[in-house]
């Protein structure tokens, strides 16, 4: 009975190894089949989406807001749909309205966002070469929902018309290298009929290939437009002044202990100007802050504070409180400034110079004018239905259900209840982590070295 259990668990164990030889013949076979670019396969895809610079007609065909899953499924298979053409690493710089956005950036799971859009895109007009991480994607700013830019910049590679390149042996493409835009796809046109109308590209700029749209920008600057009312602009102003400098800015922002260590930020310029807007007799007005580079909400918190002393609510001297970190170790909670208002406005970069086609800057310019215009049309129906309200009763009080709304009253930013200090944020983090690597520590004790199938029982 021994030797038949010994025999059994021989068996078991040699089944065991041909498995494993299966499995890493299949890991092998499979990363051939990914790798594979063959012609073939590319002809099968739907044709109706071509290189726009070739066909006006079929560029037409691209549906800016649709999304067709099925097609984008088999691009991911095909990682190198064109791989066997020249590639070009380059910056564009994008517009795009937020408001229907969950923000910029993609990781954040939710739809729609402004950067799976451009995705969508690069992919219906076959520029993409690779993946992001192979194309060396890159952004300058994440801004949140609802959040507009008229500058952002992304930097990536993208399939090139030119032939001239810098051969590397160790990939099968090759990358074009210097400034020659003649001969070259025009990116602006072929994305702009690819994306929805609220997203549309400015420019376009070869880059060398150390370049990051991250960490090569020399400044951001950001405008926040708001109606002056009865706010105290010369306060503001003065407040926003104490801004300037390097700061730790850890009071004016959302705090993330786990990514973010250093909350020290220099703003270079701070400007509270009137815009050529009135409504009403109300001056529209705007906040330009411009800096090297700026912290999660980080804008939004310092206009909140700002309205505060605008509005007589606080002093000018509590920007000087909140900055100083020592004073001031735990933010007093507060709520942030509307989203819709606010505007990435410019990312500033040493030595590029963004171009555009003459047909694509006046198709651009055409579609900006028909939607000011539209928006105008809309504003202008709206006030027509304002004065066709009735007028409202001297007396509130003979109106049916009629009551005067109670003002809020203000709250000492001091006197308000405070979120926990950094040092707090981390100290819980590390306890955290401290109890979880003792969970894992002992259930790695417990679990068994290796499995061995149970054995039938012997009769």
């Amino acid at each position: 009975m021994s030797e038949d259990k010994q025999d059994l668990i021989s068996q078991i164990k040699s089944l065991q190894k041909r498995v494993k030889e299966l499995e890493a013949d299949n890991a092998k076979l499979m990363s051939q089949v990914s790798k594979c670019s063959c012609g073939k396969i590319e002809e099968k895809l739907d044709g109706s989406v071509r290189d726009s610079t070739n066909s006006s007609v079929e560029g037409r065909k691209i549906e800016t807001g649709g999304h067709n899953p099925r097609k984008k499924k088999v691009v991911e298979r095909m990682k190198g749909t064109v791989n066997h053409h020249f590639k070009r690493y380059v910056a564009l710089k994008v517009m795009y309205f937020g408001q229907r956005f969950y923000g910029f950036a993609s990781e954040a799971q939710m739809e729609p966002t402004i950067e799976s859009e451009i995705f969508t895109a690069l992919e219906k007009t076959r520029l993409l070469v690779a993946d992001k991480k192979e194309s060396q994607y890159s952004r300058c700013g994440r801004t949140d929902k609802g959040v507009s830019s008229v500058g952002q910049v992304i930097s990536l590679y993208l399939r090139s018309n030119l032939k001239e390149s810098s051969t590397n042996n160790n990939s099968s493409r090759e990358a074009v290298q210097g400034k020659q835009i003649e001969g070259e796809i025009d990116y602006v046109r072929v994305l702009n009929r690819a994306l929805p109308k609220d997203i549309q590209i400015i420019g376009w700029c070869p880059v060398p290939i150390d370049f990051s749209a991250r960490f090569s920008c020399l400044a951001r600057e950001y405008i926040y437009f708001f109606w002056s009312e009865n706010l105290n602009l010369l306060a503001m102003e003065s407040a926003g002044k104490k801004f300037v400098g390097e700061h730790d800015f850890r009071n004016f922002c959302k705090m993330d202990a786990v990514n973010v260590h250093n909350y020290k930020r220099r703003v270079t310029s701070f400007e509270v100007s009137p815009c050529d807007m009135r409504f009403e007799g109300n001056q529209l007005c705007a906040i330009k802050i411009r800096g090297s580079a700026f912290l999660w909400h980080q804008v939004r918190c310092m206009v909140a504070v700002l309205f505060m002393i605008g509005q007589d609510h606080e002093s000018v001297d509590v920007i000087n409180a909140l900055l100083d970190t020592e004073r001031t170790p735990r933010k007093p909670q507060y709520t942030m400034a509307p989203e819709i208002p606010l505007v990435l406005r410019s990312c500033e970069f040493e030595g590029l110079q963004f171009t555009c086609s003459s047909d694509a800057g006046q198709a651009l310019r055409v579609h900006l004018q028909n939607e000011c215009q539209m928006y105008q049309l809309q504003a202008a129906i709206f006030h027509e239905a304002l004065l066709s309200c009735l007028p409202l009763a001297k007396d509130q009080s003979l109106l049916k259900n009629g009551s005067v709304k109670k003002k809020v009253s203000h709250i000492p930013l001091f006197s308000r209840p405070t979120e926990p200090s950094y040092e707090e944020r981390r100290a819980k983090l590390d306890s955290k982590r401290e109890v979880e690597g003792h969970i894992g520590r002992y259930n790695f004790e417990l679990k068994p070295t290796c499995h061995v199938p149970k054995l039938p029982d012997f009769v």
